[in-house]
This record gives structure tokens, C-alpha cells and sequence, in this order.
């Protein structure tokens, strides 16, 4: 049985300054106790921090891709690693990590194709499973730089979702 999470005690919002720092900090980390051949980022969020910790390391890139079809359902692979990874020492990355569903899920994709060693990185570690590596463990909710807008009937806006949150806090 899955403990219930606790509500998130207050907003974190993320600009792109901060995340630069986070993925810096995020390397080292990795650099100090790993050496992957490639990182995998899982997409959508996880390849924007993917991405640029294997370029700070110097590393290959990939993307996977996992989604959850509504809130609060099991996330599904709908494009797995490469093959490339066989025989590799591979990172898999993403924004958070709260149950460890979707992190679970990629590693034992990963691991079906046989790497050498397989490690897990995130941004934010927001819940009780712990990845390898992490750059922030918070419990607030957070607004990532990359999604915070987005097109509604033409307009750019705010995520309704964020929005929300915000005043939520305000009140």
C-alpha cells in the first residue's frame, strides 16, 4: 500500500537562472560518483535537464518518452530508450521524481536492453523515492521556466493548473 503524499507546503517557481544552477550543481554531483556514456532525458520535462547535464558532462544524449493518459494513472512507455544503450553506462533523467513510478518504469526499460550500469537523476526530488542523483529534494509545488505558458485559443497564458496554485497561495 502506497503511503498518501502530503499536500505541497507552497510554490517554488523555477526561472532559468536557477535551473542553469541546478543542473550545474546537478553534474558535479553525478561527475564526483559516475561516469555515464549517455543520458537519457525523459520526455517532455526531463529532456530540457537531460539535455544540458550531458552537455555540461560532455556525454551522448537520448530522449525516452513516458506519459500518463489522465491524473493519477500509471504511466506507459510511448518511445523507449535507444538501442544504443546496450553494453553503456546510462543516466536516465527527469524534472521530479514524487512516487517513483515513471523513474521505475524507465530504468527497468532500460535495463531490458541489457547497459552496462543504469543510474537515475532529477531536478527536484519532491517525494519519498530516491533517484541517484538529485539537485533539490523540496516539498513545494513546483513551476518549471519551460511550461509555465502555453497556447490557449491563440493566446499565450499561463498553465491554468499554475495559475491555480498561485492563487491558492495568495489567499
Amino acid at each position: 500500500m502506497r503511503a498518501a503524499r502530503r499536500p505541497p507546503h507552497g510554490v517554488l517557481q523555477v526561472d532559468w537562472a536557477f535551473f542553469g544552477e541546478l543542473c550545474r550543481a546537478l553534474a558535479l554531483k553525478i561527475f564526483r560518483e559516475y561516469d555515464p556514456d549517455l543520458v537519457i532525458g525523459i520526455a517532455r520535462a526531463g529532456v530540457i535537464p537531460g539535455a544540458v547535464v550531458a552537455s555540461i558532462l560532455q556525454r551522448d544524449f537520448a530522449s525516452m518518452a513516458i506519459t500518463r493518459g489522465e491524473r493519477g494513472s500509471r504511466p506507459v512507455v510511448i518511445a523507449g530508450p535507444p538501442r544504443i544503450v546496450t553494453g553503456r553506462r546510462v543516466l536516465i533523467v527527469d524534472e521530479t521524481c514524487d512516487s517513483g513510478d515513471t523513474m521505475k518504469l524507465a530504468l527497468a526499460a532500460v535495463r531490458d536492453l541489457r547497459p552496462a550500469e543504469v543510474r537515475s537523476a532529477v531536478s527536484f526530488m519532491t517525494g519519498g523515492y530516491r533517484p541517484d542523483f538529485y539537485a533539490l529534494q523540496t516539498e513545494n509545488f513546483i513551476i518549471l521556466p519551460w511550461d509555465r505558458e502555453i497556447i490557449v485559443d491563440g493566446e499565450i497564458v499561463m498553465r491554468p493548473d499554475y495559475a491555480e496554485k498561485l492563487r491558492d497561495l495568495e489567499a
